[in-house]
């Protein structure tokens, strides 16, 4: 083009030398110039004198001197735009067409400059490598290996990944091997092939033959052997010729060379990736100058990585061994492989060393290495080391080159820690590139759908323009929302939704237009619209990505024309059939589309051709299905998807018009079972059902299927309310209260009334029942048009009218079930089929006629409408006959023909009104105007056709008063009408529909049996009663609907009640939250208002030390540390105490421990968990406490437990209840001495005193009554003081908060107390298990192990009244509720379960554990469940998403019943049916549900897991909550003869009764466990 020739010549430039400069000292000194000058002497830039510019002006005046003056490029060169630019032929040097782009330039040109003429004017792809091939420019030999590897990689990694191999282009050395490699190994696609050579201008051969703008030059390849210049290598695809005005000389194309790769290593390598362009080096034999090419490259600021190819000699073999520092006598190989002397070879090696010190970016590839990679890998590998990138950015690398191979070796390996969400970006990279192997390479590696997904995703998917694919999307959308788009107009996934809809019509209703979703959307892109609130069917409000899977995605791949990934897309996830039948659907719909809408018969076919590939996949596996399961395939075809709309597969391979698919023999056979109903008749099937429906007696003589036969078959509502459910047969009694309700009032029907239901109900009755009356309806209305209508209607006429107004209301009810929300839409779906347009006509017609019968005038216009009418309702038998399969092909065949002559008609018809209009205008000139003449024009011309030539009017004028001017014409006008109508177009005709019948013949039958569901369907919605008996039906469908709508109406009140409540229920919540916080406030000021008072408590209390300890008596004090005390160890003993003195105590207590308020012993606490010998189920801590029944006698420091985390320095808060208005001079049990009842072992909020004998005696005297206020206040914990004459218990208050006591004071005040009992039971202490971290990772929880609380906690337990027999084999059990429990330990008002080993099994036990026996058994008994526990959580983990159940252990405590010291197990009560899936000894029930199943493949799982070593077997407990498990051990006999777990192992028995006795189920096969299970001992041998 003319343009891009001036931008060349305006851009690119040439250099020519303008000064001779003699390039030898000895200059001849004739004038004028020799012919013998013009042939030797040459200029430093290498030409002649004859060939330079200007011939002698470099002569005249030349005077040789001392300073001789040295040649330059910019002093003695001239710029000039480039004359040497177009297209290269090169010839003879392959058969294959090989042209090169090609231009001329000068050695300065900006690299900018060039990329922009290659990329926009060239056309070449972006880059996403550049492979700079170096090495030797003379030819060198290769051995056949090598070259082979260098000839493969080199193409296949610049193929694969459209790289840019840059060369010397010449046609010797390394750059002739590469055009080799091109010739052999390369595309024969142009736009593949982007080898760019950059040789220097001055040493091409004949390269003034190049010269010419925008031109075609032939050239040839092969060169001169005796000439010093080098041709262009013809493999080239581009050519950069680097002039910088010298000839004959190279090194100019150097510098060119480097600005050029390194401009386009730093251009982004995709428009969606922010990497750059990666550049690397490949080295192939190669001289001196090589080394410091490759020095140069990794010296540089941004690093070259260099791939050198061992075994090609030279450069790259010296390379190759220093690498792998294995050369001796370095300099003695160079002076060999170069032939230089010492000092260069020194040099060389300085240059060598330098170029190993970035060893890290020199691959060394050895192509005699056996296990070596491929060298395409070795060049991408070595590429991306050289990027330095992080993985995330070698990933992206690796996509723009789209090679997960690798990816997969290289990045995404086994140790690579990846942040979550990392890789999501590249996976939609990958999506939108078009990368189907990174999608799988990703989904791989752990990416998850719904995660990734989101709608923003997929709508983001959805705008991405990339071809024509976008535009017809595009253009497709526009048709569905019938306006136009504007250019920047963002699609959304309403709009997608549209477009479904729009593609499979019918009653489909996509889910991104349903009212849920669509206030889903706006909720998500309006989040600040206020009410605006995610619908009830969304997952998540926050997680909208749950609603987006697989299906998403497929269908965007099917809608944006990409085969290749919707193909990988449909393996992913479920439903396969029904999406390749959806697939097929679209993409069909889709090339009927671009047909429609001139898009290009190209995407059209492609289109049908996709449609065609998921119709064949939907086919084949429909055809595997029915070869290994009949009925589950059946089952298939009828099972409504709701990811789509609650379409069938069968429903959508015919609105897909997959006539394979429904001809299959799957599909006939669930059609005739359909068909059939549960009638079992194989001969006589009509003589027996018309005899039935006439004698209703004879439906008990037919016989009828079973469930069992009917199972696959989908039945209507009717039949389900009716009482018979086939979906499940022979239902047990295990399955449930509601399917035992169902069944049994199944069986209450009588089996003749079951029988007249099924017969009536049956699509084939009803077609017989309906075909009768129709018949008898066409008899009745013959009559009623043969006979004299009469003023009022006979009994004919008016069961004709009855007969048809019901037909209407039938089709209206028709019109209103259909699934279209909108009117016009059913209407629409309505009249697609032709026989409701038949019916639709009828109708009318006879409305017509009876609102004409009514009056005289009228009454014939009403018969003859009658009459039309009549012919209407007799095609309408046509259709009965469709269903025959003899009769019904015919049909077919019939129906073909009539569409497809339509065209010939046409041209008939043109031709009969031509000939007819001409004969009529001759034979009738003077006629005046009127309809007669469109009669007489068509009349006798159409009879014509058929024979009928009226031989008395050919000859106009033998009668001469019909003779007019001109007639003489119409004879030769008729001779040539009737051979081109009679003779050709009929002969045509007859032709055509006998090929139409030939070609409609051979697949007539499938045809019929594609049409043959909508007969079926037709008959299985219809009611069973005929017109106009079918009132009744609709008057019960009526009611029924009305029912329904009640009930509707009466469940959505109900669910707004509800929601009321519910808010009201929050509100008051939140009121009382509101006034917890104030309690607790008012809490805080009583608690500040106590802090006061007893401060001056405490001032007031120094003055009285003496009086204070004349009140102790003789009690020794505790020592303490010099340390502020609180002020609650000060409070005067019988003073009187102000109220409200409580300081904030612990929280996690609920109230004081029964045994306090009951006063125990100074003797009583409670005991820590001490192991008996040899026990080590885990660490425990025991302690030696010290505690006397006086303080006298307490010889031994004491030391008061502390729980962890609530101790203060030196801070003690005990402070006395607010409601105790004085102490009693008495004390609480009469006597003037205070109560020392205690609990040394019950802790007390920031108490921590280390008090000794030794440290008590050296304090200072004023400090002893304060330690002697503490020692005794120990005994005062529980106190009763009076308020009214009543009775309180305040010792409650320690550990109650501010809040709490607030509103006991308030209730303190307001109702008068009596002496009760506030807890009943028996008091108990509970041990737990906790967990603790092993390690010092905290995420690692295989780390974690369990320990035993270092001490129990108390709790009261009350055994229940009535108690059912829980006993078991080992053990006996005890239904208790909890009425008080400290901490969290046990729940208030919570039915437990205690479990105490039977006395027996104790005795038998003994032998082996002769102290504390009960002990280990129940520490073994926990240990147990506690390992079963943690192999069910690891089986909940790992199982797959399809087994959704997951079943769980109960926690079991350690319990010690102090009363008789009893040591038991205690857990929670469980309530429901309890179950016994298998026991010890390998016995299990045949599962009837999931999560029966799930369960026994529990057992199955835990033996393979721990690898045949362990064994979960005697699985009990209510649905999903298990207990008592039996942990059967392969050896449960250690060395020193100890017990693993608990008395119920049965060990190798019970493992070899379980390998016999388990029989796998699909959750097994889920879990992908072996269907047969091997001993320990089997695997071993």
């Amino acid at each position: 083009m003319w343009w891009l020739s001036r931008w060349i010549q305006a851009t690119f430039s040439k250099r020519d030398c303008v000064t001779f400069l003699p390039a030898s000292r000895d200059h001849h000194r004739c004038y004028p110039v020799c012919q013998v000058c013009q042939s030797l002497v040459r200029c430093c830039c290498g030409r002649l004198i004859a060939e330079h510019v200007g011939l002698y002006s470099g002569l005249l005046g030349h005077v040789p001197g001392p300073d001789e003056e040295e040649w330059s490029v910019l002093q003695h060169t001239s710029v000039s735009p480039t004359d040497a630019f177009g297209s290269l032929d090169f010839q003879g040097s392959t058969k294959r067409t090989c042209r090169a782009k090609y231009v001329r330039l000068s050695y300065d040109t900006p690299p900018e400059l060039l990329v922009q003429l290659m990329l926009r004017e060239w056309h070449m792809e972006m880059p996403k490598l550049v492979i700079s091939v170096h090495g030797g420019t003379d030819n060198f030999p290769l051995s056949p290996r090598v070259c082979q590897a260098f000839s493969t990689g080199l193409i296949t990694a610049a193929e694969s990944t459209g790289a840019w191999i840059l060369t010397d282009g010449i046609n010797t050395g390394v750059s002739k091997y590469v055009g080799d490699a091109v010739k052999v190994y390369g595309s024969h696609d142009h736009r593949k092939r982007n080898v760019v050579g950059i040789p220097p201008w001055g040493i091409i051969e004949n390269n003034s033959d190049l010269i010419g703008q925008d031109v075609l030059r032939h050239y040839q390849a092969l060169g001169n052997p005796l000439s010093k210049r080098a041709s262009l290598n013809g493999m080239h695809s581009h050519f950069l010729l680097v002039d910088d005005g010298t000839m004959g000389k190279s090194g100019c194309q150097i510098d060119l060379r480097k600005r050029l790769e390194r401009h386009i290593h730093f251009l982004k390598i995709h428009p969606r990736l922010p990497q750059h362009v990666p550049l690397v080096c490949v080295v192939v034999e190669g001289g001196p100058a090589i080394l410091s090419v490759v020095l140069e490259y990794v010296r540089r600021s941004s690093p070259v990585p260099v791939l050198v190819f061992e075994g090609t000699g030279r450069a790259a073999d010296l390379l190759a061994l220093i690498h792998k520092q294995t050369a001796e006598d370095v300099l003695l190989r160079i002076r060999e492989m170069f032939v230089v002397d010492r000092q260069e070879a020194s040099e060389l090696l300085s240059i060598l060393m330098e170029c190993m010190e970035y060893r890290e970016l020199i691959t060394i590839f050895d192509s005699e290495s056996e296990d070596l990679q491929e060298a395409d890998v070795a060049i991408l590998t070595t590429s991306l080391r050289g990027t330095r990138a992080s993985p995330e950015e070698q990933l992206n690398i690796t996509l723009a080159w789209d090679r997960a191979d690798v990816a997969k070796d290289n990045i995404l390996v086994y140790g690579q820690q990846w942040q979550v969400g990392s890789l999501e970006q590249t996976m939609l990279d990958a999506l939108v590139m078009d990368r189907v192997s990174f999608v799988k390479l990703l989904i791989e590696n752990g990416m998850t759908m719904r995660r990734f997904l989101t709608i923003s995703r997929l709508e983001q998917l959805y705008n991405i323009h990339k071809g024509s694919s976008d535009h017809f999307l595009r253009h497709i959308i526009e048709d569905a929302k019938q306006t136009r788009l504007p250019a920047v107009y963002r699609i959304s996934l309403i709009d997608i939704g549209m477009v479904i809809e729009y593609l499979i019509g019918g009653a489909y209703r996509s889910t991104y237009t349903r009212k849920s979703f669509r206030a889903m959307y706006s909720h998500i892109h309006n989040p600040a619209k206020e009410g605006a609130v995610a619908p009830q069917d969304v997952k998540s409000t926050s997680s909208p990505e749950f609603l987006c899977t697989f299906n998403d995605l497929f269908v965007w791949a099917v809608l944006k024309h990409r085969q290749e990934m919707a193909m990988f897309l449909w393996q992913h996830g479920e439903q396969a059939m029904a999406r390749a039948v959806v697939a097929c659907k679209l993409y069909r719909a889709m090339a009927v589309e671009a047909g429609d809408s001139n898009m290009g018969d190209s995407m059209a076919e492609e289109l049908k051709k996709n449609s065609l590939e998921f119709g064949q996949l939907a086919v084949d596996l429909l055809d595997q299905a029915f070869r290994e399961n009949e009925r589950m395939a059946m089952k298939l075809l009828t099972w409504e998807m709701k990811d789509w709309s609650n379409f069938t597969c069968l429903q959508m391979a015919v609105s897909s018009r997959l006539r394979p698919f429904v001809a299959h023999n799957c599909t006939q056979m669930l059609l005739t079972d359909l068909w059939m109903g549960r009638l079992n008749l194989s001969k006589n099937s009509w003589f027996k059902i018309i005899a039935s429906i006439l004698m209703p007696v004879a439906i008990q003589m037919l016989e009828f299927k079973n469930q069992a036969e009917m199972s696959h078959v989908p039945q209507p509502q009717e039949a389900l309310q009716f009482g018979w459910d086939p979906g499940s047969p022979g239902a047990s009694e295990q399955e449930g209260a509601a399917n035992g309700d169902e069944e049994r009032g199944s069986r209450c029907l009588c089996p003749w009334t079951r029988k007249v239901y099924d017969f009536y109900t049956a699509p084939v009755v009803k077609f017989w029942f309906h075909t009768m009356a129709f018949l008898g309806f066409l008899m009745m209305f013959s009559y009623t048009v043969l006979v004299r209508l009469d003023e009022k209607p006979n009994i004919q006429e008016c069961l004709v009218i009855t007969y048809i107004l019901t037909m209407a209301a039938e089709k209206a009810r028709e019109v209103l079930v259909l699934e279209p929300r909108k009117f016009t839409k059913k209407l629409k779906v309505w009249f697609s089929e032709y026989w409701n347009i038949n019916d639709f006509m009828g109708i009318l017609l006879f409305l017509v006629g009876v609102s004409l019968r009514w009056h005289q005038e009228t009454r014939l216009a009403s018969h003859i409408v009658y009459s039309l009418d009549f012919i209407f309702w007799s095609v309408r038998l046509l259709d009965l006959f469709a269903v025959n399969q003899h009769a019904g092909p015919y049909l077919t065949m019939i129906t073909k023909m009539m569409s497809n002559m339509f065209y010939i008609v046409v041209i008939m018809a043109i031709v009969l009104v031509s000939f007819g209009t001409s004969r009529k205008s001759i034979l009738s000139p003077n006629e005046d105007p009127s309809w007669n003449l469109l009669r007489d024009v068509v009349f006798q011309p159409y009879w014509m056709i058929f024979g009928e030539v009226y031989a008395g009017e050919i000859d106009a004028c033998s009668n001469p008063e019909t003779c007019v001017p001109g007639a003489f014409l119409t004879p030769f006008l008729q001779a040539v009408y009737l051979f081109v109508q009679y003779i050709i177009m009929v002969n045509v005709l007859i032709a055509f529909f006998n090929n139409v019948y030939f070609d409609m013949s051979s697949i007539s039958r499938k045809l019929w049996k594609y049409n043959r569901y909508r007969y079926i369907m037709t008959y299985q919605e219809k009611p069973w009663l005929p017109p106009p008996l079918i009132l009744l039906s609709h008057v019960t469908l009526c009611l029924s609907s009305m029912w329904q709508n009640l009930s509707m109406v009466f469940v959505s009140r109900t669910e707004e009640m509800a929601g009321i409540l519910v808010e009201v229920a929050e509100k008051i919540s939140i009121i009382q939250d509101n006034m917890h916080t104030l309690d607790g406030h008012l809490g805080q000021l009583q608690d500040l208002s106590a802090l006061a008072v007893d401060t001056l408590n405490f001032l007031s209390a120094t003055d009285n030390q003496q009086q204070e300890v004349a009140r102790l008596g003789q009690s020794q004090p505790i020592a303490c540390r010099h340390e502020q005390v609180s002020h609650s160890c000060c409070l005067r003993i019988g003073g009187s105490v102000a109220p409200s003195q409580a300081l904030p105590s612990p929280k996690h207590y609920r109230s004081m421990p029964p045994s306090l308020l009951r006063g125990l012993g100074p003797g009583r606490q409670r005991p820590s968990l001490e192991l008996p010998p040899g026990t080590s189920v885990g660490p425990f801590e025991v302690r030696s406490k010290c505690m006397s029944a006086s303080p006298e006698e307490e010889d031994c420091s004491f030391r008061w437990p502390l729980q962890r985390g609530d101790s203060r320095e030196g801070v003690c808060h005990l402070s006395l209840p607010h409601l105790c208005a004085g102490w009693r001079d008495k004390g609480m049990y009469g006597s003037g001495e205070p109560s020392r009842a205690s609990s040394p072992t019950m802790p007390l909020r920031d108490l921590q005193l280390q008090p000794s004998h030794e440290e008590s005696m050296e304090e200072e005297d004023d400090e002893d009554n304060l330690h002697a206020i503490l020692y005794n206040l120990k005994y005062f914990v529980l106190l009763f003081c009076g308020y009214d004459g009543s009775l309180l218990v305040s010792g409650v208050f320690f550990f109650l908060s501010a809040m709490e006591r607030n509103n006991l004071m308030r209730l303190a005040h307001s109702i008068p107390f009596t002496p009760v009992s506030l807890l009943g039971g028996v008091e108990v202490c509970i041990y737990t298990l906790e967990e603790t971290e092993a390690g010092s990772s905290l995420e690692d929880q295989s780390s974690k192990i369990s320990t035993w609380i270092q001490h129990g906690r108390t709790a009261v337990l009350q055994p229940l009244a009535h108690q059912e027999v829980l006993d078991g084999g080992l053990r006996r059990a005890t239904k208790v509720v909890c009425t008080w429990a400290e901490g969290v330990v046990l729940k208030l008002g919570s039915v437990y379960v205690v479990k105490a080993f039977r006395p027996e099994v104790v005795r038998i036990w003994q032998k082996v554990f002769p102290i504390s026996t009960s002990l280990h058994l129940c520490l073994r008994e926990i240990q147990q469940q506690r390992a079963a526990q943690k192999l069910m959580q690891r089986f909940n983990q790992i199982k797959p998403s399809s087994v959704p159940y997951s079943p769980r252990f109960l926690d079991v405590s350690l319990l010690h019943w102090r009363s008789d010291g009893q040591w038991l197990t205690v857990e929670k009560n469980m309530s429901g049916h309890f179950r016994k899936y298998n026991n010890n000894t390998g016995e299990e029930i045949s599962p009837s549900s999931g999560l029966e199943e799930a369960i026994l493949a529990f057992s199955h799982w835990t033996y393979e897991y721990t690898n045949r070593e362990l064994l979960v077997l005697d699985l009990q407990g209510v649905g999903a909550d298990l207990t008592d498990p039996s942990l059967i051990r392969f050896d449960d006999k250690s060395s020193s003869g100890e017990m693993a777990f608990g008395p119920a192992n049965l060990g190798d028995d019970a493992i070899q009764s379980f390998v016999l006795k388990h029989t796998c189920n699909s959750c097994c096969k889920k879990l992908g466990l072996s269907g047969e299970v091997t001993l320990m001992s089997q695997v071993e041998d």
